[in-house]
This record gives structure tokens, sequence and C-alpha cells, in this order.
């Protein structure tokens, strides 16, 4: 069986996910690799959180890499199935929804921290995240992303 970062969809989100951090933040993600499978490998494999969503109205999650699935303590069709509010606990929603409004705005925003909660009820907070508004190829809204390299559990 093929791993989900390896598939085609995965190649291509992982890209698009390069594609749209490089627009809104003028840097690369912080992963090398000599193609486009290679590059979605190592996004994949990386020591850092990335995880998407897409834009449907209560928007769902569709992309963790494995720093992420270990985090939320979620498979990838567990992960892939949830909606990406049920990451915060109910009463830090709110603020999560007025990030990703000013996110929708402004197009990414960089030191966010936040409080998060994986699916045994771990609540950890999170440090200096980037969250990104993800554009497809034609420059369409596509979803939104997060990557950050620093937590600690509550």
């Amino acid at each position: 069986m093929i791993e989900p970062w390896a598939t085609d969809w995965g190649v291509a989100h992982a890209a698009t996910l390069a594609r749209s951090f490089r627009h809104w933040t003028g840097r690369e993600l912080p992963v090398t690799a000599s193609d486009a499978h290679g590059f979605a490998a190592a996004l994949f494999n990386a020591p850092f959180v990335v995880v998407s969503h897409g834009t449907e109205p209560d928007p769902v999650l569709n992309y963790g890499n494995r720093a992420a699935l270990g985090l939320w303590e979620m498979s990838w069709d567990e992960l892939t199935r949830t909606p990406s509010r049920l990451t915060a606990e109910p009463v830090a929603r709110e603020e999560r929804a007025r990030l990703l409004a000013e996110v929708t705005q402004h197009g990414h925003i960089a030191n966010y921290a936040g409080i998060r909660i994986s699916k045994s009820g771990r609540r950890f907070r999170i440090a200096q995240a980037v969250v990104w508004n993800l554009l497809d190829e034609r420059g369409a809204a596509y979803g939104q992303a997060a990557m950050f390299d620093r937590w600690e559990f509550l």
C-alpha cells in the first residue's frame, strides 16, 4: 500500500504547501530534495509539524506530517476526517477562529501561539507557528496550513 503523502495528491499537495508558503512569506519551507517525490517525503518526515485543512464551511484537516500525527495522536485516516476546529479545546475555538480570519485577510501570520488538544485529551501549547493561506496553481483559495517546531505539554 502506498503511503498517502506519496500518492499523486500527496506530492502535489506538498508542492502547494511550499508554493503558497513562498508566496506569502518569501521564504522556502525548511526541507530540501532533488525532486517532487523526494520533497513530499522530506516534508512528511520533517522534525517540525505541518498540518493543513481545506476550504469547507467547517474545514477538515487534509494533511498532517509524521510529527503532526504523533502530536495529535492520530493515524492519517483519523486526522484527515477531523474538522480542524476540533484540534483546539472548546474554550480556545473562538481565538482560533479569529486567528484564521486574520490569516484569510492578510495571507499569513507568524509567531502564533495557542493551546491545542490531542485525540486522547492531552493539552499542549504551540509557539512561534506560521499559519498561511494555501493557493492552487491558479491562485484560488485552497485552504490554510500551519507549521511549528515548538510545543510543550501542559
